[in-house]
């Protein structure tokens, strides 16, 4: 990008490129030709060629499955609208500019993602959004199908407009439901584009919504690729209102390719809670270990033996299951010392354990507020950084982050991690201090739009997320001051963020059709310093 975009002509700007971001569909129609050529007849699909290749797995007809809505046309509409923005960078706010990978946008994250299509396809490795509820409070902005850039520009206050464009959406308005899913709709499906093929999606929601964003998830991700549905007791102490409390918030969980993530799966460190189990009641050398009943549900005939134990009592599996392997596999355990049988040396078999062979836990869909932390938590995260004056309403906390963090993400990967519904910039945090924890070389890209707050010192919530986040790198900084470099984790550690902004392009519109495949400006953005 060039040093000042508002200055002097560039090389780079005295080239004939398009004024817009690239076209989804486009890319789309690419992927489909690359799949099935044979479907296209003089450039254009033959929607019935594609019937017959597909064969059984066509279906059509009045009574199949169908997930629709008031306005889903002009979401689609609104998707495959190229953006006509540009990225400004904001040096003056960013920390260590120049080197640092992280980086902060404000803008509206629909236009965003659209300038990002191209330079960041297929590169993200974890995604998480805390996009709004739908509660009836303001969260909608009306897109604009015809220049959605002129809509964010006057909803930020750059150009004039008559009226506040930011709107509610009552349960009254008549479609309710509809809009919040127009809204989600392009914003999803922009980002699973963006996803590596062993990506993951993570999308913060509560009751309001969750059925209708599974359904949403399904169409754009695959039902195939659901992952889970998490629980996090987001409320540590009762409430005496409603009919029964809310005590809780859903993480729902999708992946880019299931099969592809199975492979490289991610599991939790172990906790004292975990490790507890592990005990080494007959002293066994190799050390602590546990008993894993040796029995699995069904029946299979070559699991159905009898078993004696070393003081001579017969076994066999229990009413209505099986032993969970073959004799083979059992006697050659049994030989290597792996099975127990008890104390007394008459129980039931188990399969030992070690501790040493754990690499960890496979985490599961109940995330109590003890292991990832509570709403009161993080106020009083936020509160210690921004003063309860100038604090953000619904943050999440820190430690939920970093259990996402985990889940989705390697410490030495260099990978990517995309948020963009960033509000106070908890995940920044998140990434910042598990970095600095474990030396991990995650990525960090924010998208905030910079929606007013009413405060003058913090006059958007763009501003509270690159607040949180320069305060958060200046304690890394003290921190990293105070302690031994053994391993030359100092020397690796991003501490910095670039902010860009989102605006109109000082590029002329080139009109000449035999030069529209050159590359746009944004899509030659690159954010992040490539290792």
């Amino acid at each position: 990008m060039p040093e000042d975009s508002r200055g002097g002509q560039t090389a780079r700007q005295r080239e004939h490129v398009s004024a817009t971001s690239g076209d989804v569909l486009e890319a789309q129609i690419k992927s489909l030709r690359q799949l099935f050529p044979e479907v296209f007849v003089e450039g254009k699909i033959d929607f019935e060629k594609l019937k017959v290749t597909l064969g059984g797995a066509a279906e059509s007809g009045p009574g199949r499955f169908n997930f629709s809505w008031a306005g889903k046309d002009d979401a689609v509409s609104l998707l495959l609208t190229p953006s006509q923005g540009t990225l400004v960078p904001c040096k003056e706010q960013s920390v260590n500019f120049e080197s640092t990978s992280n980086a902060f946008v404000e803008g509206d994250n629909l236009e965003v993602l659209k300038l990002l299509f191209k330079a960041y396809f297929g590169r993200v490795k974890l995604i998480y959004i805390d996009p709004p509820y739908n509660t009836g409070q303001d969260f909608v902005y009306p897109d604009n199908y015809t220049n959605p850039l002129k809509t964010y520009l006057q909803i930020t206050g750059q150009v004039d407009a008559e009226g506040n464009l930011l709107s509610s959406n009552p349960e009254t308005s008549g479609r309710y439901h509809s809009t919040w899913l127009s809204m989600m709709y392009p914003r999803l499906f922009l980002a699973r584009q963006l996803l590596k093929e062993n990506g993951l999606i993570s999308v913060s929601i509560d009751d309001h919504e969750v059925h209708h964003l599974r359904i949403l998830m399904n169409e754009i991700f695959g039902e195939e690729n659901f992952v889970a549905t998490c629980v996090w007791q987001k409320r540590y102490s009762r409430e005496n209102r409603g009919i029964i409390g809310d005590v809780h918030e859903y993480l729902v969980f999708y992946a880019r390719d299931i099969e592809v993530l199975a492979r490289t799966r991610n599991l939790l460190p172990m906790d004292e809670e975990s490790e507890a189990v592990y005990k080494n009641p007959n002293n066994d050398p190799r050390g602590r270990w546990r008993g894993i009943p040796m029995t699995a549900q069904g029946f299979r005939p070559n699991q159905m033996y009898k078993i004696v134990t070393p003081t001579g009592v017969t076994h066999e599996p229990p009413p209505g299951r099986c032993w969970s392997m073959i004799e083979p596999e059992f006697l050659k355990l049994k030989k290597a010392g792996r099975i127990w049988f008890g104390a007394d040396g008459n129980g039931q078999p188990n399969v030992i354990r070690y501790l040493s062979e754990v690499e960890g836990l496979v985490p599961w869909t109940w995330w109590p507020h003890e292991e990832v932390g509570h709403t009161d938590e993080a106020k009083k995260e936020i509160y210690e950084i921004l003063g309860k004056d100038e604090a953000f309403d619904t943050p999440k906390p820190v430690r939920l982050m970093k259990r996402v963090l985990e889940i989705g993400t390697k410490d030495d990967d260099n990978e990517i991690v995309l948020d963009f519904f960033a509000g106070s910039g908890t995940l920044a945090q998140a990434v910042l201090e598990l970095n600095h924890q474990n030396g991990g070389n995650r990525k960090f890209l924010l998208v905030q739009l910079p929606e007013p707050t009413g405060s003058r010192d913090l006059a958007t919530i763009a501003d509270i997320g690159k607040k949180r986040i320069r305060t958060v790198i200046e304690r890394l900084r003290e921190d990293a001051g105070s302690k031994l470099d053994l391993a030359g984790v100092k020397a690796r550690e991003d501490l910095g963020f670039k902010v860009f902004k989102l605006a109109s392009p000082n590029i002329q519109q080139w009109s000449n059709d035999d030069e529209r495949d050159l590359e746009t400006y944004s899509q030659k953005l690159v954010l992040f310093n490539d290792p």
